[in-house]
């Protein structure tokens, strides 16, 4: 029968019933309550008590910390980056090869590694073929 109680008033009050005690002296008047008004009338008179809300303490939010994994670059200018860089060099091992400086496999090596962004510049790309 108490537990029913603590149901009716955990539904009157808007609370958990692990959050309602009863006042043991009382017990007979809680037993009468029959109401939802009934147990808010006991608990202004004190034969009701609610407990504070047990819980975790909120953390304090960390504020405005960028980790490298949080920066985050314009793919749109990489990409133009891309673009121009690749362009240059491609056109440079063509007029190598136009030349007769560079052999044909030679020429689709260079431009694999092109495509995999070996070469920064075009001095890099000079310095590669002339260690070749």
């Amino acid at each position: 029968m108490i537990i029913n109680k603590k149901e009716l008033a955990a539904k009157a009050l808007k609370v958990g019933k692990e959050r309602i005690k009863f006042v043991k002296v009382r017990l007979d008047e809680i037993k009468d309550a029959i109401t939802k008004q009934d147990i808010r009338d006991l608990v202004i008179s004190g034969a009701i008590t609610i407990k504070p809300v047990k819980g975790r303490k909120t953390n304090v939010k960390r504020k405005n910390r960028r980790g490298q994994g949080k920066v985050k670059k314009k793919v749109k200018k990489r990409k133009k980056e891309y673009v121009k860089i690749t362009r240059k060099l491609r056109k440079h091992v063509k007029m190598l090869k136009e030349q007769g400086k560079i052999t044909n496999e030679e020429k689709k090596q260079i431009r694999k590694e092109i495509r995999n962004k070996a070469f920064k510049s075009k001095s890099n790309l000079l310095l590669h073929i002339g260690e070749k």
